[in-house]
């Protein structure tokens, strides 16, 4: 039997509804849900002994429920007679008190300020179907008459799928009334949705509009969303904002519904936000390995990266985290990162917090009662502490945190916000400092005071970083390319010159200036507010040796490539800087500095056995063939080598081809540099080897 209108507009039909309830006979019809599930908003917001108007009430047994409950002083109006005789005849004997009305809501017979809470079951969504002029006048007419017959301090308990056009309307009605506005979600497992919709799963909101006595020539505005069931409410700043959070839940719900009923969705990611705040908490990837052959106990598991490890590879990029999908092997894992600036008391807390919401994408098929495993590495969440937030007036708001790596080492990182999952530059911290660090907190504690960070020597400037290791491996190839200029087994002992441009925390020049003590260094940085944090938290300071020039990279070049007979020869010319447009396929370095007339003037100011070192991070391939193009037209031998696991690969140019050395060469000019710099009373940091970087180098 359908029961549907031809249109949706039959839906605010007196003749439809008539139909329709003769037709279904006497089975009840609940529209957005059963007591049981929309019974914890509705106690939260009507108190028992409090007299209760139901419009629309239909054949649904809400209100029968909330009487056997203890809510008593209730009356349910509808335009159907049908609906309203077949209310009183199921009521009559074990429900007397309760009173059952055929009444247009639009016109009631109440008198004004008769009742302390309306509450409305679906139908404002039944009248307002459209946007059209005739519509809107009915919404409106109801709407009013709702205030009218609502005390000051009373409520309107609407239970909506809170479309787009039904949010708009009755938030902008009754903000506009001085109501106060709040949009509570409603916590169902099984959200009822129109049958006209069935491929659809949207949640169920209640709008809880709280009527304000008037404030003579003053509108008050409040907006807050509830966004769990036992959750405080968030104080919103505008409409438009409490219409987005919406938005945010409805396709949040939308996107748990289609993972329920099939897999293979591709990248899919979201963030969970804390109630109390709004502000992300968690962000979650689900991963799918179709080729994972389906098991009892291998569909489902959740894996806690450890906070600041998201940044790796493996759980940063998408094939990282396919890759740890694959090797865990599950049909379906969800990778959760956790964000700086939230606390967290342990794994045990964030698995309790996870555990309902992440079941909401669990893939079909799922046993029923299935226990879903957690996982993580080295079982905890590892260490992050922000040591300081600042605001550069060109990069944004950036944060200095040491965070714990996997070998239990602790690593300081530059972050900038903007693009939070990815490390601008990374030390490592001393391992004594470290440990200074720790035993300097407990006797804090003790004291029951805050350490100082004036005092602590992971705060303290240049104290506590080990310049001797180099955290980054495009940095470990970008030194492994020196081996290139001629006489590596000298070079220690021969002036070089060379020009950085891009500092970040300076590891890179600062390596280059304590192991290489005849060279000179020139570093280009654009952003003055990297100097300061590369001197204040990475170690980093200038020398007669080793100058810092705060200008853009392309004119500081482009004046030098200008300078006639007079211009600077660069032994070495070195690239780390990059894009601060996220638009591009290319994130390092910004695309003017890959231009063929600017690469000219880089040629220009290079030695003609120098070496000129790129690093290039490129998704777009078109894009990164186009760049290799110009860069061997104007630097005609160009050796590439990728750093494994990562997107970036560093690009080796010299100006003459006849000097490409066969591989085995290249190695044995690697080797011979790292003997040199291995030397009795040098600081090398043996846990890496220059020959290895250069392994996997290819001629383009």
């Amino acid at each position: 039997m359908n029961l549907l209108p031809k249109s949706s507009k039959e839906f605010g039909s007196v003749d439809y509804w008539e139909k329709f309830f003769q037709q279904r006979g006497k089975k009840a019809f609940e529209w957005y849900g059963t007591y049981l599930e929309l019974c914890g908003v509705l106690h939260k917001y009507i108190k028992p002994r409090e007299k209760v108007l139901v419009i629309g009430c239909g054949n649904s047994e809400l209100s029968e429920q909330l009487y056997d409950v203890g809510y008593q002083d209730i009356v349910s109006i509808d335009i159907s007679e049908s609906a309203i005789k077949q209310m009183r005849e199921r009521n009559a004997t074990r429900r007397p008190q309760m009173s059952f009305l055929r009444m247009d809501m639009t016109q009631m017979d109440f008198p004004s300020a008769s009742f302390q809470v309306v509450l409305d079951k679906g139908t404002l969504d039944a009248v307002l179907t459209d946007e059209g002029e005739k519509t809107l006048q009915q919404v409106d007419r109801m709407l009013a008459e709702v205030g009218r017959v609502l005390q000051v301090g009373g409520r309107y308990l609407c239970i909506s799928l809170a479309q787009a056009h039904i949010l708009k309307k009755a938030v902008g009605y009754f903000s506009r009334e001085g109501w106060m506005v709040r949009v509570h979600q409603v916590a169902t497992s099984q959200d009822q949705v129109l049958e006209a919709e069935p491929r659809f799963s949207l949640p169920v909101f209640a709008f809880v509009m709280t009527k304000f006595r008037p404030v003579p020539g003053r509108t008050l505005q409040i907006f807050e969303l509830c966004a769990q069931e036992q959750g405080k409410p968030t104080r919103l700043e505008s409409a438009e904002r409490l219409a987005e959070a919406v938005r945010e839940r409805q396709q949040y719900a939308w996107l748990c519904g289609q993972l329920r009923r099939k897999a293979g969705l591709g990248n899919v990611s979201l963030d969970l936000c804390d109630g109390d705040t709004g502000e992300p908490r968690y962000t979650l990837h689900v991963v799918d390995s179709p080729t994972v052959k389906p098991s009892r106990d291998n569909h489902f598991a959740i894996f806690i990266i450890p906070q600041g490890r998201e940044t790796e590879w493996l759980f940063g990029m998408e094939e990282g985290r396919r890759q740890l999908a694959a090797s865990a092997g599950f049909r379906r894992l969800v990778t959760v990162a956790l964000h700086r600036g939230q606390q967290y008391e342990g794994m045990e807390s964030i698995q309790a917090e996870l555990s309902a919401r992440v079941l909401e994408l669990a893939p079909a098929g799922m046993p029923a009662q299935q226990q879903v495993p957690f996982l993580s590495v080295g079982g905890d969440i590892g260490v992050r502490t922000v040591q300081h937030q600042g605001c550069s007036p060109l990069s944004g708001d950036y944060v200095i945190e040491d965070v714990q790596g996997d070998d239990r080492r602790y690593f300081r990182r530059l972050i900038f916000l903007s693009n939070r999952n990815v490390v601008q530059s990374e030390a490592r911290l001393l391992q004594d400092g470290c440990h200074r660090v720790q035993k300097k907190r407990k006797k804090d504690r003790k004291k029951q005071r805050p350490a100082d960070p004036a005092d602590d020597p992971a705060t303290a400037p240049g104290q506590s970083i080990d310049t001797s290791h180099l955290c980054c491996e495009h940095h470990k190839a970008m030194i492994a390319g020196l081996a290139l200029l001629r006489n590596p087994e000298l070079l220690l002992e021969t002036p070089l010159a060379l020009l950085v441009v891009g500092l970040g925390g300076g590891s890179l020049p600062l390596f280059i200036h304590d192991h290489f003590p005849k060279c000179c260094i020139d570093a280009v940085e654009i952003d003055p507010s990297m100097l300061e944090v590369a001197t204040q938290w990475f170690g980093f300071s200038q020398s007669d040796r080793m100058k810092v020039h705060i200008a853009d990279g392309l004119d500081y070049i482009t004046s030098l490539a200008g300078g006639g007979g007079a211009r600077p020869r660069y032994d070495v010319i070195m690239f780390d800087v990059d894009s601060k447009d996220p638009t591009l396929g290319m994130s390092c370095p910004p695309a003017a500095f890959v231009d063929q007339p600017f690469l000219q003037k880089v040629k220009s100011i290079l030695s003609p056995e120098g070496v000129f070192i790129l690093n290039l991070v490129c998704r777009d391939m078109g894009l990164k063939d186009s760049v290799l193009a110009r860069i061997k037209a104007v630097f005609p031998l160009l050796y590439v080598r990728r750093i494994e696991d990562e997107v970036n690969e560093i690009l080796f140019c010299q100006l003459h081809p006849e000097q490409k050395l066969a591989m085995l060469k290249l190695l044995e000019m690697a080797q011979a540099l790292q003997q040199a710099l291995r030397k009795p009373g040098r600081a090398w940091d043996d846990t890496y080897i220059l020959s290895d970087m250069l392994k996997s180098v290819k001629i383009v």
